[in-house]
């Protein structure tokens, strides 16, 4: 068996996606590569049958129609056979720690449900890259519970970027992502944590998040412009997440999914807000009915005892507010 199935979803990522794959290529026969052709228009298919050519033993390729992001998740979900499963995006790498990172996963890390790793914000000027760690919340190379860490700081969450799950327990969750929607990979994460019991923490810069290209997901007229993908994320992660539930399980990680669907619920606000679209304020009102239709009291919290109640308010003020908070969190994560 594998120690680490690595899934690509590459959709029309020719001219960067073959960094993302050579830096997997260090794992050697430990890992398995899986890289999905979205339904790509240009070369990126023929890129990667190329590289399954020449490493048979580590590379597959699913070649599929255009479904997405998540469907690309979801398509390396089922054919993965390692025993820990990562997501690496096309324009993305990881770092040269794969090497050292691999034995960890076979030997103390072996029995985690969750391995924890940081990330770091990649710019094309390295004087500007921007690490996120998670020190102050695990203990590094000891396996943990969730009541064994520390509550995260309001600019802390765990991402795609920082996790590495065992298969079993993504499939345990039952995860099956939305197809054609950004921002899933928030959807992945609240829906496997509450599954996971064991975290093991490793202080090692591996995730590195290229920040820059054009057209990229998480710039920030792009997420403005798909503001309508944050709310249905945010609703689906709250209905999903389950907080009383959660709570029963561990009250540390309680903390951490409200902590979690918090943030989700307020990047779709403030997003929302800073839509120049005339229907974005009914839509972000039809988040809120939604929420409160499945958990009112819940809702009711998020909504009207946080800043999310300023954020929310309609006209001018609203935007204001939420134009101001975007900035105040920009500079301090230094998230695109």
């Amino acid at each position: 068996m594998k120690i680490l199935s690595i899934v690509v979803p590459c959709y029309n990522s020719q001219d960067y996606m073959r960094k993302c794959v050579d830096s997997l290529l260090k794992g050697g026969d430990d890992v398995e590569i899986i890289l999905i052709d979205d339904g790509s228009t240009d070369k990126t298919g023929a890129i990667a049958d190329g590289y399954a050519d020449l490493y048979p033993d580590i590379v597959k390729v699913v070649h599929q129609e255009n479904g997405g992001h998540g469907e690309g998740i979801n398509s390396g979900v089922k054919v993965a056979t390692g025993r820990f499963f990562k997501v690496v995006d096309s324009d993305d790498y990881l770092s040269g720690d794969l090497v050292g990172f691999l034995p960890v996963l076979k030997t103390a890390a072996y029995d985690a449900d969750l391995v924890v790793s940081d990330y770091v914000y990649t710019y094309t000027d390295p004087t500007k890259n921007n690490r996120i760690g998670y020190g102050n919340i695990f203990k590094p190379y000891t396996v943990l519970s969730w009541e064994d860490t520390n509550a995260f700081n309001p600019k802390q969450y765990l991402t795609i970027h920082s996790c590495v799950f065992n298969t079993e327990v993504i499939r345990k969750s039952g995860m099956v992502l939305p197809k054609k929607l950004f921002y899933e990979d928030n959807l992945m994460v609240c829906t496997v944590l509450p599954f996971t019991r064991s975290i093991f923490y490793c202080d090692i810069g591996l995730y590195h998040y290229c920040i820059g290209r054009e057209g990229q997901s998480v710039q920030e007229d792009v997420m403005t412009k798909r503001y309508s993908h944050q709310l249905t994320i945010a609703a689906m992660i709250f209905e999903t997440c389950k907080l009383d539930e959660v709570k029963k399980i561990s009250k540390r990680l309680y903390k951490l999914m409200y902590h979690e669907m918090f943030l989700m619920f307020g990047i779709a606000c403030v997003f929302a807000r800073k839509s120049k679209d005339p229907s974005a304020y009914e839509n972000l009102e039809k988040m809120w009915e939604r929420a409160y239709k499945f958990d009112k009291k819940y809702a009711e919290r998020f909504r009207k005892r946080s800043a999310l109640k300023l954020v929310s308010m309609r006209g001018d003020t609203g935007k204001w507010i939420a134009t101001a908070l975007y900035s105040v969190a920009h500079k301090i994560v230094k998230f695109n």
